[in-house]
C-alpha cells in the first residue's frame, strides 16, 4: 500500500514492518523518517537543496559525505563509497527527475553519540531534481554489525530483516503527486 509522504505531495509503498518514526518523535519538516518495527534499520526521504555545483554521480558522493559529515564518520575517516551507478528511467517512477543515482557504501557510527560504533551499510538513491532546484535523497540505514556496548545491541534477533530488494521497492515506487512541495 502506498503511503503519503510530505502532506501528501509525494507516495511511495513501504515494507509492512515500517514503522512512521514522526508519529514518536519530532522529525523535519524535509524529511520522512520509517524504521523497521524489530531491527534498528531505517529509511529516510529528505528534500534538500539542489546542489548545481557537483555533477550527477558526484551530488550522490557530495551527499554521502554530507551525511557521513553529521554521523561524525567523516573526522573518524570510518566510511567508504563502494559503489556509485545512475538508475535508468525505466526502473522509477519518479519521472520529473533529470537522472537517479543509487550509492552504496559504509559508516561507522554511534547511535545518540555513544562510544559505541556500529558498522552501518549505507545505501541511498538520489533524485535529481534541477526544474524544482531540489534533490531528493532516499537512504537505507542496514546496520551489519552492532557494537555489544550499543543502546542497538537489545534488537530482536529473530527479526525478518529488511533487504536491498525492500529498498528498491521502495525508490522504484516515488512518486511525485503535488510539485507545490518544493516551494
Amino acid at each position: 500500500m502506498s503511503r503519503p509522504l510530505f502532506g501528501g505531495a509525494l507516495s511511495a509503498v513501504f515494507p509492512s514492518s515500517a514503522m512512521d518514526i514522526s508519529e514518536l518523535r519530532q522529525i523535519p519538516d524535509n524529511q520522512e523518517v520509517f524504521a523497521h518495527s524489530q531491527t534498528d534499520q531505517s529509511i529516510i526521504i529528505e528534500l534538500l537543496e539542489y546542489q548545481s555545483q557537483v555533477q550527477d554521480a558526484e551530488a550522490a558522493r557530495y551527499h554521502f559525505e554530507d551525511v557521513a559529515g553529521s554521523n561524525k564518520a567523516i573526522e573518524n575517516g570510518t566510511w567508504e563509497v563502494r559503489v556509485v551507478k545512475q538508475v535508468p528511467q525505466s526502473e522509477i517512477s519518479m519521472q520529473e527527475c533529470s537522472s537517479a543515482w543509487l550509492l552504496s557504501g559504509a559508516q561507522l557510527v554511534s547511535k545518540f553519540n555513544e562510544e559505541a560504533k556500529n558498522t552501518v551499510n549505507v545505501h541511498q538513491c538520489l533524485f535529481r531534481l534541477p526544474q524544482f532546484t531540489t534533490d531528493i535523497l532516499m537512504m537505507f540505514n542496514d546496520p551489519v554489525f552492532i557494537n555489544p556496548l550499543s543502546s542497538s545491541a537489545a534488537g530482536n534477533m529473530e527479526a525478518i530483516p529488511w533487504t536491498q530488494q525492500d529498498f528498491q521497492g521502495v525508490l522504484q515506487s516515488l512518486r511525485l503527486l503535488d510539485s507545490g512541495v518544493f516551494g
